[in-house]
């Protein structure tokens, strides 16, 4: 049995559970569309900063934050765009906005739609119309995310998009993560090195950008928790990029359509010829064993 309940929390959060498999997804629209939580048999898959989300002025560290019109940051958060100049802050604006719940289907699985529209304030740093609607379908122990992105502007609209997804993790030594790529930049030095499956979690920080992905799955078996976590994705997801920060007890496993600066570059960008839409899809699978 599927079914969506509303609680007024601080924010308006929807939970959509899947009784017969004990799983949840909390999802908050007007926090940036965000899921903050996805519970199986009362377990945490995603990490929060319940503490860090009580304040609206700053961003959401933790749950599946929303990446929409750039994934990454920019040189001095700037880009043109037709001989104008445009500043756009890190992962862009949609993670930070109110989006409004529409749709729910309770039938063979839970799921919501949310949607978000341009608006003045978009169109200010991004001058493009446009409506992004995501639909999170919660069936056992999987969750998928469906998504809409629609050009509703009279010119082409070059974006990228993805998922900052953070993991819940204690013991990050009993972690083994199968990326399907031989070599990442790093995103702190920009120097490109060879994959060998390993990473070093005694440095300060890891932030790997893996391109030239030779399969649509990744994978992350966490020994201390029992866990095995599956990221599916398509065609759009051309990177995965692995985040971690040492004493945090979370790494990210993203899902990007380009990398950082393609506004700028042009690598890997999504262009949609007015009026156009392009769907995608990506899905998480937890295993405990």
């Amino acid at each position: 049995m599927f079914s969506i309940a509303v609680q007024q929390q601080q924010y308006k959060t929807y939970i959509l559970s899947d009784e017969a498999a004990s799983s949840q997804l909390e999802v908050v629209p007007e926090r940036g569309g965000i899921i903050t939580r996805w519970r199986i048999q009362g377990q945490e898959i995603f990490y929060l900063d319940t503490e860090r989300f009580t304040h609206p002025d700053l961003s959401v560290r933790g749950g599946n934050p929303i990446l929409f019109p750039i994934c990454g940051n920019l040189p001095d958060n700037t880009y043109i765009h037709n001989g104008q100049k445009y500043t756009l802050k890190q992962h862009g604006f949609a993670r930070e906005l109110p989006w409004k719940a529409t749709e729910q289907e309770t039938g063979d699985k839970a799921s919501l739609t949310v949607v978000l529209d341009s608006n003045e304030q978009t169109k200010a740093v991004y001058p493009f119309d446009f409506q992004l609607a995501f639909t999170y379908e919660l069936q056992g122990n999987t969750l998928e995310v469906r998504q809409q992105y629609k050009n509703l502007s009279s010119t082409p609209m070059p974006f990228s998009a993805g998922f900052h997804p953070y993991f819940l993790c204690g013991d990050k030594t009993q972690l083994e993560v199968e990326i399907p790529s031989k070599q990442y930049q790093d995103n702190q030095t920009k120097e490109i090195h060879s994959f060998d499956g390993n990473f070093d979690f005694s440095r300060d920080e890891i932030d790997f950008a893996f391109g030239q992905l030779t399969s649509k799955a990744a994978t992350a078996i966490d020994r201390s928790r029992k866990l095995k976590l599956t990221l599916d994705y398509d065609d759009f997801s051309t990177y995965l990029v692995f985040w971690t920060v040492k004493g945090k007890e979370f790494y990210c496993l993203e899902p990007w359509s380009a990398t950082r600066n393609s506004l700028n570059t042009g690598d890997k960008l999504t262009v949609l010829a007015p009026g156009a839409s392009h769907t995608a899809s990506i899905r998480l699978t937890a295993n405990f064993f």
